[in-house]
């Protein structure tokens, strides 16, 4: 998501933020009936749950954090501001996903976005980190490792990758409420 930002910063203001609105629109706005994902994305096409389940978490581990991810920064008319040490936090909220949409493209850290791994996007949460999901509306639980800027919406506090709304049961619908909690390690 951030990638789409940064690389569009040159179009101007106006094409800036309906490419973000875009990219970040809320999930169902132009999809099918069945899925819940937007137009042009969704999940890796042949994907079974044997592959979904075959996905390992990340190990937490201490990480030197990607500096240009500690800045203050603006995204949708909202100004953020990075947090540049790993302290407890714990947020309660709704959790979106993005899928091959954005498969390959530069994350805010640098890496390619692989809709199969068991990462995430945090609007302040340092770069890299790992954060414990939980599904509050099945109660399951997975762990993240956090390489990415978003979402930019008030109503998301995270925004995870194909495969681990699929681990926590809810890629099919879109959304869903979750806990999360930053791993110390």
């Amino acid at each position: 998501m951030t990638s789409i930002l940064r690389s569009c910063s040159r179009l101007g203001p106006v094409a800036v933020l309906a490419l973000s609105l875009a990219a970040c629109s809320t999930p169902g706005a132009h999809a099918p009936k069945a899925g819940g994902y937007y137009l042009n994305d969704g999940p890796p096409k042949g994907v079974t749950q044997a592959q979904i389940d075959a996905v390992k978490e990340p190990v937490p581990r201490a990480e030197r954090f990607v500096s240009g991810t500690l800045k203050p920064y603006t995204a949708m008319g909202i100004r953020y501001r990075p947090m540049n040490a790993l302290v407890p936090y714990h947020a309660r909220g709704k959790a979106s996903w993005y899928g091959t949409r954005y498969q390959g493209l530069p994350t805010a850290s640098g890496e390619r976005y692989d809709a199969m791994t068991l990462t995430a996007a945090h609007p302040i949460l340092p770069i890299p980190s790992y954060v414990r999901v939980t599904n509050l509306e099945n109660g399951r639980t997975i762990i993240v490792r956090v390489n990415d800027r978003g979402p930019f919406h008030s109503d998301r506090i995270i925004d995870l990758s194909y495969v681990a709304a699929a681990k926590l049961g809810y890629a099919a619908k879109g959304s869903a409420m979750v806990e999360i909690d930053v791993i110390l390690p």
